[in-house]
């Protein structure tokens, strides 16, 4: 209400006419009058001198209609700079992502985007699993994009495709000359792999749990590429998803060889925190990432939510 009449005592200074102001805010005179008032009875004087016809403004209320209008316009101003970061903001998604989801890979699902919202901005940053998570719940990120996810309370996990895990040598290995490998023949390799905590780490050695192979580590590192160029300088053999190797194996700086035994694949997904708006542009960049409606994702957030109550 202060605001309103801040706008009525402006208008009515600036129209020199309290019909004019009642009008353009779409009020009674007698609510235009009334409000400055209001006001001159707080501020304990006269704003507008009545017994002239036609009134006058007063020192007091020059001074006070001057500043008050510096106050109306600059509001005016950031409100418009608000509405306008709204908009903008609708059709901005910032990712969050590993190492290994590659930018060359996200450009298709860009491009996708951009047909159906022009002024879409994709930005992608390239971080440690750990912080992807971290930008995702803190809401630095509206998306984020890892594999073997953990199921928080406070996320919504949607698949978006598995990677086969295949084993990685040098051309010159002895290795490189199959063309599939049993896991068991792996029992005392050495072996390339990542640092431990991470949640791939702990599916591979699962994996060579089960065929009881034992390996020297070598290592620890927290990305698929830092492992690839360790595995380039001979430092020995590794198990990564088999299209992180493509670039490597198309310029010979890398053999893949197939795992026979069980399936063994990295699950993508992606990863949004619950309980937040989710833009237009958000909405279909999943959508057209995870093949999925974002009706179905939804039903699978209510769903989530009920397996953890019961």
């Amino acid at each position: 209400m202060q605001l309103e009449a801040l706008r009525f005592f402006v208008d009515a200074v600036r129209l020199h006419s309290f019909s004019r102001a009642a009008e353009l805010n779409g009020v009674t005179q007698s609510a235009v009058s009334q409000a400055i008032q209001q006001l001159e009875e707080r501020l304990g004087v006269r704003l507008v001198d009545r017994s002239r016809r036609p009134w006058v403004v007063t020192p007091e209320g020059r001074l006070y209609y001057e500043r008050c209008r510096e106050l109306l316009e600059g509001l005016e101003e950031v409100e418009a700079r608000i509405r306008q970061m709204a908009r903008e903001g609708a059709y901005n998604v910032d990712v969050a992502a590993i190492y290994s989801v590659g930018l060359h890979d996200m450009s298709k699902y860009e491009a996708a985007l951009r047909e159906e919202y022009p002024n879409a901005k994709v930005r992608f940053d390239y971080l440690h699993p750990h912080r992807v998570y971290e930008r995702v719940l803190s809401g630095e990120a509206d998306v984020g994009l890892l594999s073997f996810p953990s199921h928080q309370r406070e996320l919504v996990v949607v698949p978006w495709r598995e990677e086969e895990m295949v084993l990685v040598c040098r051309p010159d290995s002895r290795w490189a000359r199959l063309s599939t490998v049993h896991p068991s023949q792996l029992d005392g390799v050495t072996l390339v792999t990542f640092e431990e905590g991470l949640a791939i780490r702990r599916a591979i050695d699962r994996y060579l749990r089960k065929y009881r192979v034992k390996y020297e580590p070598v290592g620890g590192f927290d990305n698929v590429e830092m492992i690839k160029r360790a595995v380039e300088e001979g430092l020995g053999v590794a198990i990564l998803p088999e299209p992180t190797l493509r670039r490597e194996v198309e310029r010979g700086s890398l053999r893949s060889v197939r795992l026979k035994g069980q399936h063994f694949v990295r699950p993508l997904c992606a990863i949004l925190r619950r309980k937040r708006q989710y833009s237009p542009a958000l909405t279909r960049f999943v959508e057209l990432l995870t093949k999925r409606p974002w009706s179905t994702v939804r039903k699978r957030r209510v769903a989530a939510t009920a397996g953890r109550a019961s």
